[in-house]
């Protein structure tokens, strides 16, 4: 027995991957996943660091 299933594009949410560049800090690096649409000017300056709080220190990890 075959199914046939009609295929569907499926898109898979945005991913931001981030440094924290502050030398205090223990967290290299994290991932954000985004689980809605977010607006086009949201950037890597709107977060915080989730282990130190710093906003100064965030880089975008560019692949």
């Amino acid at each position: 027995m075959f199914i046939i299933v009609a295929k569907q594009r499926l898109a898979m949410p945005a991913t931001l991957e981030v440094k924290c560049t502050d030398s205090d800090c223990e967290l290299d690096m994290f991932e954000m996943h985004y689980t809605y649409d977010m607006p086009d000017d949201v950037g890597v300056e709107d977060f915080a660091c989730p282990y130190c709080r710093g906003t100064d220190s965030l880089e975008p990890i560019e692949l």
